[in-house]
Protein backbone atom coordinates (compact mmCIF):
# COMPACT_ATOMS: atom_id res chain seq x y z
CA UNK A 1 0.00 0.00 0.00
CA UNK A 2 2.95 2.30 1.08
CA UNK A 3 4.60 1.81 -2.50
CA UNK A 4 1.36 2.69 -4.28
CA UNK A 5 1.02 5.57 -2.50
CA UNK A 6 4.30 6.40 -3.22
CA UNK A 7 4.04 5.96 -6.96
CA UNK A 8 0.60 7.97 -6.59
CA UNK A 9 2.38 10.61 -5.35
CA UNK A 10 5.02 10.78 -7.77
CA UNK A 11 4.91 14.09 -9.65
CA UNK A 12 5.55 12.67 -13.19
CA UNK A 13 3.01 9.84 -12.40
CA UNK A 14 0.26 13.15 -11.19
CA UNK A 15 1.46 14.92 -14.63
CA UNK A 16 0.59 12.08 -16.86
CA UNK A 17 -2.74 11.39 -15.79
CA UNK A 18 -3.61 14.65 -15.60
CA UNK A 19 -2.93 15.09 -19.00
CA UNK A 20 -4.73 11.99 -20.02
CA UNK A 21 -7.51 13.23 -17.78
CA UNK A 22 -7.63 16.80 -19.91
CA UNK A 23 -7.01 14.77 -23.23
CA UNK A 24 -10.25 12.61 -22.65
CA UNK A 25 -12.23 15.23 -21.57
CA UNK A 26 -11.33 17.49 -24.72
CA UNK A 27 -11.82 14.65 -26.91
CA UNK A 28 -15.02 13.37 -25.56
CA UNK A 29 -16.13 17.01 -25.90
CA UNK A 30 -15.54 16.83 -29.29
CA UNK A 31 -17.62 13.81 -29.53
CA UNK A 32 -20.73 15.43 -28.35
CA UNK A 33 -19.80 18.04 -30.73
CA UNK A 34 -19.50 15.67 -33.64
CA UNK A 35 -22.82 14.33 -32.75
CA UNK A 36 -24.43 17.73 -32.61
CA UNK A 37 -23.04 19.21 -35.32
CA UNK A 38 -22.44 16.16 -38.08
CA UNK A 39 -20.69 18.56 -40.96
CA UNK A 40 -18.35 21.33 -40.44
CA UNK A 41 -18.60 25.21 -41.84
CA UNK A 42 -15.75 25.37 -44.22
CA UNK A 43 -15.04 28.66 -42.29
CA UNK A 44 -14.20 26.10 -38.98
CA UNK A 45 -10.47 25.61 -39.72
CA UNK A 46 -9.07 29.13 -41.17
CA UNK A 47 -11.26 30.38 -38.15
CA UNK A 48 -8.98 28.04 -35.32
CA UNK A 49 -5.90 28.94 -37.38
CA UNK A 50 -6.14 32.81 -37.15
CA UNK A 51 -7.37 32.13 -33.43
CA UNK A 52 -3.73 29.95 -33.02
CA UNK A 53 -2.03 32.69 -34.59
CA UNK A 54 -3.33 35.30 -32.30
CA UNK A 55 -2.51 32.88 -29.44
CA UNK A 56 0.88 32.04 -30.36
CA UNK A 57 1.59 36.11 -30.85
CA UNK A 58 0.64 36.62 -27.56
CA UNK A 59 3.08 33.95 -25.89
CA UNK A 60 5.69 34.70 -28.09
CA UNK A 61 5.22 38.47 -27.18
CA UNK A 62 5.37 37.33 -23.64
CA UNK A 63 7.94 35.38 -23.67
CA UNK A 64 10.39 38.20 -24.89
CA UNK A 65 9.14 40.69 -22.74
CA UNK A 66 9.67 38.43 -19.59
CA UNK A 67 13.65 37.91 -21.01
CA UNK A 68 14.05 41.47 -21.51
CA UNK A 69 12.77 41.93 -17.76
CA UNK A 70 15.35 38.94 -16.73
CA UNK A 71 18.41 38.40 -18.69
CA UNK A 72 18.93 35.53 -16.64
CA UNK A 73 16.18 33.52 -18.41
CA UNK A 74 17.67 33.50 -22.21
CA UNK A 75 15.27 30.09 -22.41
CA UNK A 76 12.44 32.43 -22.56
CA UNK A 77 14.05 33.69 -26.14
CA UNK A 78 14.26 30.18 -27.49
CA UNK A 79 9.68 29.75 -26.65
CA UNK A 80 9.19 33.30 -28.31
CA UNK A 81 11.20 32.11 -31.65
CA UNK A 82 9.57 28.77 -31.69
CA UNK A 83 5.67 30.49 -30.99
CA UNK A 84 6.71 33.87 -33.11
CA UNK A 85 8.20 31.66 -36.36
CA UNK A 86 4.28 29.21 -35.71
CA UNK A 87 2.51 32.17 -36.08
CA UNK A 88 4.62 33.33 -39.72
CA UNK A 89 4.14 29.93 -40.59
CA UNK A 90 0.09 29.86 -40.08
CA UNK A 91 -0.20 32.84 -41.66
CA UNK A 92 1.18 30.76 -44.78
CA UNK A 93 -1.66 28.60 -43.91
CA UNK A 94 -4.22 31.21 -44.16
CA UNK A 95 -2.36 31.89 -47.74
CA UNK A 96 -3.50 27.97 -48.93
CA UNK A 97 -7.01 29.55 -48.38
CA UNK A 98 -7.30 32.30 -50.72
CA UNK A 99 -10.78 32.79 -50.71
CA UNK A 100 -11.56 32.23 -47.24
CA UNK A 101 -13.23 34.97 -46.75
CA UNK A 102 -15.61 34.16 -49.73
CA UNK A 103 -18.47 31.83 -48.74
CA UNK A 104 -18.82 30.20 -52.06
CA UNK A 105 -14.93 29.57 -53.33
CA UNK A 106 -13.70 27.23 -50.92
CA UNK A 107 -13.04 24.40 -53.37
CA UNK A 108 -9.67 26.48 -54.09
CA UNK A 109 -7.73 25.41 -51.08
CA UNK A 110 -4.32 24.28 -51.48
CA UNK A 111 -4.24 21.35 -49.14
CA UNK A 112 -0.88 20.51 -49.84
CA UNK A 113 0.70 24.06 -49.02
CA UNK A 114 -1.35 24.10 -45.91
CA UNK A 115 0.44 20.48 -44.31
CA UNK A 116 3.64 21.40 -45.90
CA UNK A 117 3.25 24.72 -43.28
CA UNK A 118 2.22 22.85 -40.41
CA UNK A 119 4.87 20.44 -41.02
CA UNK A 120 7.84 23.00 -41.02
CA UNK A 121 5.97 24.37 -38.33
CA UNK A 122 5.99 21.67 -35.90
CA UNK A 123 9.66 20.99 -36.72
CA UNK A 124 10.63 24.80 -35.94
CA UNK A 125 8.51 24.33 -32.42
CA UNK A 126 9.90 21.01 -31.50
CA UNK A 127 13.82 21.94 -31.92
CA UNK A 128 13.27 25.12 -30.37
CA UNK A 129 11.49 23.54 -27.30
CA UNK A 130 14.58 21.11 -27.13
CA UNK A 131 17.19 24.45 -27.16
CA UNK A 132 14.99 25.54 -24.37
CA UNK A 133 15.38 22.82 -22.42
CA UNK A 134 18.72 22.57 -22.91
CA UNK A 135 19.12 26.73 -22.30
CA UNK A 136 16.97 26.49 -18.92
CA UNK A 137 20.35 23.44 -18.12
CA UNK A 138 22.90 26.80 -18.08
CA UNK A 139 20.31 29.43 -16.46
CA UNK A 140 22.28 29.31 -13.13
CA UNK A 141 25.66 29.74 -15.28
CA UNK A 142 27.47 33.21 -15.67
CA UNK A 143 26.30 33.63 -19.38
CA UNK A 144 28.27 36.86 -21.76
CA UNK A 145 26.41 39.41 -23.65
CA UNK A 146 27.91 37.67 -26.35
CA UNK A 147 27.09 33.97 -25.90
CA UNK A 148 23.27 35.54 -25.62
CA UNK A 149 23.92 37.62 -28.88
CA UNK A 150 24.97 34.50 -30.01
CA UNK A 151 22.34 32.35 -29.22
CA UNK A 152 19.25 34.64 -30.21
CA UNK A 153 21.19 35.08 -33.27
CA UNK A 154 21.17 31.57 -34.20
CA UNK A 155 17.59 30.78 -33.21
CA UNK A 156 16.52 34.02 -35.60
CA UNK A 157 18.41 32.17 -38.11
CA UNK A 158 17.15 28.93 -38.13
CA UNK A 159 13.64 30.50 -37.25
CA UNK A 160 14.33 32.34 -40.66
CA UNK A 161 15.59 29.62 -42.46
CA UNK A 162 12.26 27.22 -42.05
CA UNK A 163 10.34 29.60 -42.81
CA UNK A 164 11.94 30.44 -46.02
CA UNK A 165 11.56 26.67 -46.66
CA UNK A 166 8.54 26.54 -45.83
CA UNK A 167 8.20 29.58 -48.51
CA UNK A 168 9.72 27.51 -51.18
CA UNK A 169 8.80 24.01 -50.99
CA UNK A 170 4.92 25.03 -51.19
CA UNK A 171 3.73 26.65 -53.72
CA UNK A 172 5.62 29.57 -54.51
CA UNK A 173 8.59 27.75 -55.74
CA UNK A 174 8.69 25.35 -58.92
CA UNK A 175 12.39 24.09 -57.72
CA UNK A 176 11.59 21.98 -54.57
CA UNK A 177 8.62 20.15 -54.14
CA UNK A 178 6.59 18.11 -50.97
CA UNK A 179 3.97 16.41 -51.88
CA UNK A 180 1.78 15.38 -48.78
CA UNK A 181 -1.73 16.19 -49.80
CA UNK A 182 -3.39 15.25 -53.29
CA UNK A 183 -5.36 18.12 -53.60
CA UNK A 184 -7.71 16.65 -56.25
CA UNK A 185 -8.66 13.71 -53.45
CA UNK A 186 -7.46 15.71 -50.43
CA UNK A 187 -6.03 12.41 -49.46
CA UNK A 188 -3.26 11.99 -47.34
CA UNK A 189 0.00 11.04 -49.58
CA UNK A 190 2.71 8.07 -48.42
CA UNK A 191 4.90 11.14 -47.46
CA UNK A 192 3.10 12.32 -45.10
CA UNK A 193 1.47 8.80 -43.00
CA UNK A 194 4.67 7.54 -43.10
CA UNK A 195 8.18 9.00 -42.79
CA UNK A 196 6.54 12.49 -42.41
CA UNK A 197 4.22 12.31 -39.80
CA UNK A 198 6.73 9.87 -37.44
CA UNK A 199 9.43 11.82 -37.66
CA UNK A 200 7.48 14.27 -36.51
CA UNK A 201 6.11 12.41 -33.32
CA UNK A 202 9.27 11.01 -32.62
CA UNK A 203 10.90 14.60 -32.74
CA UNK A 204 8.28 15.63 -29.98
CA UNK A 205 8.75 12.71 -28.15
CA UNK A 206 12.01 13.50 -27.86
CA UNK A 207 11.14 17.08 -27.12
CA UNK A 208 8.89 15.75 -23.97
CA UNK A 209 11.68 13.39 -22.68
CA UNK A 210 14.54 16.16 -22.68
CA UNK A 211 12.07 18.89 -20.97
CA UNK A 212 10.81 16.68 -18.50
CA UNK A 213 14.52 15.49 -17.43
CA UNK A 214 15.96 18.86 -17.45
CA UNK A 215 13.26 20.71 -15.88
CA UNK A 216 11.58 18.09 -13.85
CA UNK A 217 7.66 19.33 -14.38
CA UNK A 218 9.19 21.96 -11.54
CA UNK A 219 6.21 24.57 -11.84
CA UNK A 220 3.24 25.21 -13.39
CA UNK A 221 5.18 27.16 -15.99
CA UNK A 222 7.00 23.92 -17.11
CA UNK A 223 3.84 21.67 -16.75
CA UNK A 224 2.18 23.93 -19.33
CA UNK A 225 5.48 23.39 -22.10
CA UNK A 226 5.40 19.26 -21.69
CA UNK A 227 1.98 19.52 -21.61
CA UNK A 228 2.25 21.42 -24.76
CA UNK A 229 4.43 18.97 -25.93
CA UNK A 230 1.68 16.04 -25.46
CA UNK A 231 -1.11 17.82 -26.63
CA UNK A 232 1.28 18.15 -30.31
CA UNK A 233 2.69 14.32 -29.80
CA UNK A 234 -1.81 13.98 -29.90
CA UNK A 235 -2.47 16.46 -32.66
CA UNK A 236 -0.19 14.48 -34.77
CA UNK A 237 -1.81 11.18 -33.64
CA UNK A 238 -4.73 12.04 -34.32
CA UNK A 239 -3.61 13.04 -38.23
CA UNK A 240 -1.98 10.07 -38.26
CA UNK A 241 -5.34 8.27 -38.03
CA UNK A 242 -7.24 10.14 -40.48
CA UNK A 243 -7.64 9.41 -44.06
CA UNK A 244 -7.89 12.73 -45.66
CA UNK A 245 -7.83 16.54 -45.05
CA UNK A 246 -11.54 17.36 -44.67
CA UNK A 247 -12.33 14.35 -42.47
CA UNK A 248 -12.99 14.71 -38.63
CA UNK A 249 -9.46 14.89 -37.52
CA UNK A 250 -8.03 17.76 -39.53
CA UNK A 251 -10.25 19.47 -37.57
CA UNK A 252 -10.30 17.74 -34.03
CA UNK A 253 -6.19 18.31 -34.27
CA UNK A 254 -6.75 21.91 -34.58
CA UNK A 255 -9.38 22.79 -32.27
CA UNK A 256 -7.42 20.21 -29.66
CA UNK A 257 -4.35 22.66 -30.21
CA UNK A 258 -6.37 25.52 -30.25
CA UNK A 259 -7.90 24.87 -26.84
CA UNK A 260 -4.43 22.97 -25.48
CA UNK A 261 -2.71 26.78 -26.41
CA UNK A 262 -5.66 28.78 -24.92
CA UNK A 263 -4.68 26.33 -21.68
CA UNK A 264 -0.98 27.46 -22.07
CA UNK A 265 -2.05 31.13 -21.83
CA UNK A 266 -4.12 30.98 -19.03
CA UNK A 267 -0.62 28.84 -17.34
CA UNK A 268 1.16 32.34 -18.65
CA UNK A 269 -1.80 34.67 -16.73
CA UNK A 270 -1.57 32.54 -13.83
CA UNK A 271 2.19 33.56 -13.72
CA UNK A 272 1.52 37.34 -14.26
CA UNK A 273 -0.92 36.76 -11.25
CA UNK A 274 1.76 35.41 -9.28
CA UNK A 275 4.51 37.91 -10.20
CA UNK A 276 1.92 41.12 -9.21
CA UNK A 277 0.80 39.47 -5.92
CA UNK A 278 4.62 38.68 -4.99
CA UNK A 279 5.47 42.20 -5.88
CA UNK A 280 2.55 43.74 -4.30
CA UNK A 281 3.58 41.96 -1.32
CA UNK A 282 7.19 42.95 -1.39
CA UNK A 283 5.86 46.97 -1.85
CA UNK A 284 3.80 46.25 0.87
CA UNK A 285 6.26 45.08 3.74
CA UNK A 286 8.66 47.47 1.48
CA UNK A 287 6.50 50.41 2.68
CA UNK A 288 5.62 49.17 6.28
CA UNK A 289 9.37 48.89 6.71
CA UNK A 290 9.65 52.83 5.60
CA UNK A 291 6.87 54.13 7.96
CA UNK A 292 7.67 51.78 11.09
CA UNK A 293 9.78 51.63 13.72
CA UNK A 294 12.17 48.54 13.38
CA UNK A 295 12.55 47.27 17.22
CA UNK A 296 8.58 48.36 18.30
CA UNK A 297 6.83 48.12 14.92
CA UNK A 298 5.21 51.41 15.56
CA UNK A 299 4.68 54.17 13.12
CA UNK A 300 7.89 56.21 12.69
CA UNK A 301 8.26 59.97 13.32
CA UNK A 302 7.44 60.66 9.71
CA UNK A 303 4.90 58.84 9.17
CA UNK A 304 2.94 60.14 12.02
CA UNK A 305 3.40 63.92 11.44
CA UNK A 306 2.41 63.31 7.63
CA UNK A 307 -0.90 61.56 9.42
CA UNK A 308 -1.13 64.61 11.88
CA UNK A 309 -1.12 66.90 9.23
CA UNK A 310 -3.12 65.25 7.36
CA UNK A 311 -6.12 65.26 10.49
CA UNK A 312 -5.31 68.87 11.32
CA UNK A 313 -6.34 70.22 7.42
CA UNK A 314 -10.06 69.55 8.14
CA UNK A 315 -9.94 69.58 12.23
CA UNK A 316 -13.49 71.36 14.32
CA UNK A 317 -14.92 71.51 17.37
CA UNK A 318 -17.28 69.18 16.26
CA UNK A 319 -14.43 67.18 14.72
CA UNK A 320 -11.25 67.41 17.60
CA UNK A 321 -8.12 65.74 16.85
CA UNK A 322 -6.37 64.79 20.08
CA UNK A 323 -2.66 64.59 20.75
CA UNK A 324 -0.94 62.18 23.66
CA UNK A 325 2.41 62.71 24.37
CA UNK A 326 4.07 60.24 26.82
CA UNK A 327 7.73 59.02 28.06
CA UNK A 328 8.46 56.20 30.06
CA UNK A 329 10.04 57.13 34.10
CA UNK A 330 13.56 56.40 34.86
CA UNK A 331 13.52 54.67 31.45
CA UNK A 332 17.80 54.95 31.63
CA UNK A 333 17.72 53.39 35.40
CA UNK A 334 16.48 50.61 32.99
CA UNK A 335 18.72 50.57 30.16
CA UNK A 336 22.15 51.15 33.38
CA UNK A 337 21.04 48.08 35.70
CA UNK A 338 19.57 45.26 33.14
CA UNK A 339 21.27 46.44 30.02
CA UNK A 340 19.98 47.68 26.48
CA UNK A 341 18.57 44.26 25.75
CA UNK A 342 15.99 44.64 28.38
CA UNK A 343 15.31 47.97 27.64
CA UNK A 344 14.61 47.18 24.29
CA UNK A 345 11.88 44.45 25.91
CA UNK A 346 10.41 47.11 28.05
CA UNK A 347 9.93 49.38 24.71
CA UNK A 348 8.28 46.79 22.84
CA UNK A 349 6.21 45.66 25.70
CA UNK A 350 4.86 49.34 26.19
CA UNK A 351 4.46 49.46 22.39
CA UNK A 352 2.19 46.64 22.20
CA UNK A 353 0.03 47.71 24.77
CA UNK A 354 -0.38 51.37 23.31
CA UNK A 355 -1.51 49.57 20.03
CA UNK A 356 -3.86 47.50 22.16
CA UNK A 357 -4.92 50.39 23.57
CA UNK A 358 -6.37 52.49 20.63
CA UNK A 359 -8.82 52.07 18.04
CA UNK A 360 -7.70 50.61 14.27
CA UNK A 361 -8.37 54.70 12.77
CA UNK A 362 -5.83 55.92 15.90
CA UNK A 363 -2.12 56.04 15.43
CA UNK A 364 0.37 54.89 17.89
CA UNK A 365 4.17 55.89 16.97
CA UNK A 366 7.56 56.27 18.27
CA UNK A 367 9.00 59.75 18.08
CA UNK A 368 11.79 59.20 20.56
CA UNK A 369 13.94 57.01 22.53
CA UNK A 370 11.23 56.14 24.89
CA UNK A 371 8.71 58.67 23.83
CA UNK A 372 5.55 57.93 22.32
CA UNK A 373 2.86 59.35 20.74
CA UNK A 374 -0.81 59.13 20.18
CA UNK A 375 -3.10 60.71 17.59
CA UNK A 376 -7.05 60.55 18.46
CA UNK A 377 -9.38 61.22 15.38
CA UNK A 378 -12.91 62.46 16.67
CA UNK A 379 -12.08 62.31 20.33
CA UNK A 380 -12.78 65.48 22.50
CA UNK A 381 -10.23 66.19 25.68
CA UNK A 382 -12.18 64.63 27.98
CA UNK A 383 -12.21 61.25 26.44
CA UNK A 384 -8.62 61.64 25.51
CA UNK A 385 -7.81 62.04 28.94
CA UNK A 386 -9.90 58.61 30.09
CA UNK A 387 -7.66 56.74 27.43
CA UNK A 388 -4.00 58.30 28.50
CA UNK A 389 -5.53 56.87 32.36
CA UNK A 390 -6.34 53.91 31.28
CA UNK A 391 -3.24 53.02 29.55
CA UNK A 392 -1.13 54.62 32.80
CA UNK A 393 -2.97 52.50 35.01
CA UNK A 394 -2.50 49.56 32.92
CA UNK A 395 0.79 49.89 32.82
CA UNK A 396 1.16 50.36 36.30
CA UNK A 397 -0.27 47.49 37.15
CA UNK A 398 2.41 44.96 35.96
CA UNK A 399 5.75 43.81 37.07
CA UNK A 400 7.82 41.04 36.44
CA UNK A 401 6.15 38.12 37.07
CA UNK A 402 2.76 39.12 35.13
CA UNK A 403 5.15 39.99 32.14
CA UNK A 404 6.85 36.89 32.18
CA UNK A 405 10.04 38.94 32.58
CA UNK A 406 9.55 41.51 29.86
CA UNK A 407 9.30 44.05 32.42
CA UNK A 408 12.08 43.58 35.08
CA UNK A 409 10.52 45.74 37.70
CA UNK A 410 7.50 47.90 37.68
CA UNK A 411 7.56 50.65 34.66
CA UNK A 412 5.39 54.26 35.14
CA UNK A 413 4.03 56.65 32.79
CA UNK A 414 3.52 60.31 32.40
CA UNK A 415 1.48 61.32 29.39
CA UNK A 416 0.28 64.99 28.23
CA UNK A 417 -2.82 65.58 26.78
CA UNK A 418 -3.50 68.42 24.01
CA UNK A 419 -6.74 68.44 21.64
CA UNK A 420 -7.13 70.24 18.73
CA UNK A 421 -10.18 72.07 17.67
CA UNK A 422 -9.13 74.34 14.99
CA UNK A 423 -6.58 75.26 12.51
CA UNK A 424 -3.33 74.83 13.96
CA UNK A 425 -0.06 73.12 13.19
CA UNK A 426 1.59 69.60 13.43
CA UNK A 427 4.21 71.28 15.34
CA UNK A 428 2.18 73.18 17.83
CA UNK A 429 -0.03 70.37 18.36
CA UNK A 430 2.20 67.65 19.56
CA UNK A 431 4.22 71.03 21.46
CA UNK A 432 1.14 71.39 23.28
CA UNK A 433 1.05 67.63 24.52
CA UNK A 434 4.83 67.85 25.08
CA UNK A 435 4.12 70.81 27.37
CA UNK A 436 1.80 68.80 29.14
CA UNK A 437 3.99 65.88 29.32
CA UNK A 438 6.49 67.81 30.75
CA UNK A 439 4.42 69.01 33.55
CA UNK A 440 2.92 65.71 34.56
CA UNK A 441 7.34 64.80 34.73
CA UNK A 442 7.73 67.62 36.90
CA UNK A 443 4.74 67.13 39.20
CA UNK A 444 5.62 64.02 40.68
CA UNK A 445 5.81 61.46 37.44
CA UNK A 446 3.09 58.54 36.70
CA UNK A 447 0.73 61.00 35.83
CA UNK A 448 -1.59 62.19 33.00
CA UNK A 449 -1.81 66.10 32.42
CA UNK A 450 -4.21 67.66 30.12
CA UNK A 451 -2.87 71.34 27.98
CA UNK A 452 -4.64 74.24 29.16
Amino acid sequence: MLAINHYIKNKYVQFFVGCFIVIGILHSLFNELVEKIPSFSPLLFPMLTIFLLVFHLFIASFMAMKYWCDRMRLYLMAFSFAFAGSALLMVGTLSSYPAWLDLYQFDVVNYNDAMIYFTFRHLLMAVLFIVSAVLFALRNRSLSRTFHVAVISGMFIFTALILILAWLYSSNSPLLTLDLVDNETRQYMLLWKKPTNITLIALWVISLATLMSITRVRNLFWIGGNFLCICYIATLAMLFLGGHAEDLSWYRARLFEAVATLLIIFVLLYDVFNLYRESHLKYQQSYQNSIRDPLTRLYNRSYFYDTLNHALRTVKPTEPVSVIVSDLDRFKRINDCYGHLQGDKVLQFVAQLLMDSVRPQDVAARIGGEEFVLLLTHTPPEAARQVAERIRLKLSSFDKASTDGQLPEPITISMGVFTATSKISAEECVGCADKAMYEAKETGRNRVVVFG
